[in-house]
């Protein structure tokens, strides 16, 4: 028997791409309260098939792929830019191919606009018509405004048109900003991406025998399965250390462990595999927000994506990628020391110019996790630091990091790194690092 809650979010997904959607609608549709069809849609947007727009209302999207998360919708555009909608509020969830900046002649413009294409333009009429007739969405920078018969083409076109306070140039900032936190966010390796779905798992009912885990445990070879009542709600879980000692003919709720560890499907797959290495615990349930099983993971599927995660190329940088390019590596021969050099640039500063302190912890973390691999191969975590800072280092300056490695053994290792800038020390740190085994 599904929720309310789980109701609401298959009826949201079942709409037509473009409806709007509105809280009262959907409680008398459904036969609900009003709070409770808001915290549904809510949940339908963090899910990424509806969307809100100041002034416009909640629309249902077209939900994104993996594949295609780089894609912005025009609805996501209008959030982007804080912008307002003049007409063609059909067209809202339709997919932005890309943007077109109209800098040029009209002419020379117009060979470059086509279908599901995105002109950032001014105050240029003209313009606006022509990428309509096109089948172009418009953005209007500058806060301008556009004539009526353009509004009403609009919305004969089912094409947005967008009006912006910002400049042209500022637009298509932080539009461009918008797609490149899409690809890192496309490199993520999720929860979602690597679960064995729930109709795919083997799970117990509290009302099964102890005897049913028997039957499943020869069948796969696992010792770990979830407990779920009739509602599909997760409730426990059951290991080989719960059965031991037990009758066979005991019933599973008196022997299964309650309120069991279990993640998100949105969790990043490196933290559920911090998790998992913490507790000690070879299997995940996943449940959805109202802790209904989706499905499991386990160890051997998660370190399986980290490591396909690092032969794939990034394709978006982060802050920490930012900084590591700056590395370069040096052995130094006579004593075999591990020593990085690394240039401090003006996007590792704060905002009097020196080495900003969370990129200084970037800069040890990364020094330290280098000089483990390369004594030991693997996959390793940072579970605690301690930093200490002696002195500012300026912009421009090139620090040199020399990680020193304590002890290493088969699960932990613990790292020395000192930071010197023209052989002053400028800086300390101590960290406690978990070794996965592959």
């Amino acid at each position: 028997m599904t929720t309310k809650h789980d109701q609401i979010l298959e009826h949201i997904e079942q709409l037509p791409v473009g409806h709007k959607i509105s809280v009262r609608q959907i409680a008398k549709d459904l036969s609900v309260s009003e709070g409770t069809a808001y915290r549904a849609i809510k949940d339908a947007e963090n899910k990424g098939f509806v969307s809100t727009i100041e002034r416009v209302g909640t629309i249902r999207i077209e939900t994104k792929r993996k594949e295609n998360i780089e894609k912005l919708t025009f609805a996501e555009v209008v959030n982007i830019v804080d912008g307002q909608v003049l007409g063609g509020k059909e067209g809202l969830h339709k997919t932005l191919n890309k943007f077109v900046i109209g800098a040029m002649q009209l002419d020379a413009m117009m060979r470059y606009i086509s279908a599901n294409n995105l002109l950032i333009v001014g105050n240029r009429v003209k313009a606006h018509e022509l990428a309509l007739k096109e089948g172009s969405a418009v953005l209007v920078t500058g806060g301008f405004d556009t004539d009526e018969s353009v509004k009403r083409l609009a919305d004969e076109m089912k094409m947005p048109i967008i009006s912006s306070s910002y400049d042209t140039f500022t637009v298509a900032t932080l539009i461009n900003r918008a797609i490149y936190d899409q690809l890192i966010k496309k490199d993520i390796v999720l929860v979602e991406d690597i679960l064995i779905p729930t109709e795919k798992t083997a799970t117990l009912s509290p009302f099964d025998e102890v005897e049913k885990w028997y039957e499943y445990n020869r069948d796969t070879g696992h010792g770990r399965y979830p407990v779920i009542d009739d509602r599909g709600k997760l409730i426990g879980i059951v290991t080989s250390k719960d059965i031991i000692h037990e009758q066979r003919t005991q019933r599973i709720d008196k022997v299964m462990t309650r309120q069991p560890i279990s993640v998100n499907e949105k969790m990043s797959v490196a933290a559920a595999a911090r998790m998992m290495v913490w507790e000690g615990i070879e299997l995940l349930p996943v449940v959805n927000t109202s802790n209904n099983l989706i499905g499991i993971i386990s160890r051997q599927d998660v370190l399986e994506a980290l490591q396909q995660l690092q032969r794939q190329p990034q394709v978006g940088e982060t802050i920490d990628d930012i900084v590591t390019s700056q590395f370069h590596n040096n052995k130094e021969q006579k004593n075999d020391d591990f020593t990085v050099r690394c240039n401090v640039t003006p996007q590792m500063t704060n905002v009097i110019g020196t080495l900003s302190h969370g990129v200084f912890t970037t800069i040890v973390t990364e020094a330290g996790k280098r000089a483990v691999r390369d004594m030991k191969k693997g996959d390793l975590i940072v579970e605690n630091i301690t930093i200490y800072f002696v002195q500012p280092v300026q912009i421009d300056d090139v620090i040199e990091i020399k990680p020193k490695v304590l002890e290493l053994g088969r699960k932990f290792g613990k790292v020395d790194v000192e930071v010197f800038q023209q052989g002053i020390l400028v800086g300390k740190a101590l960290m406690m690092m978990q070794l996965l085994d592959r």
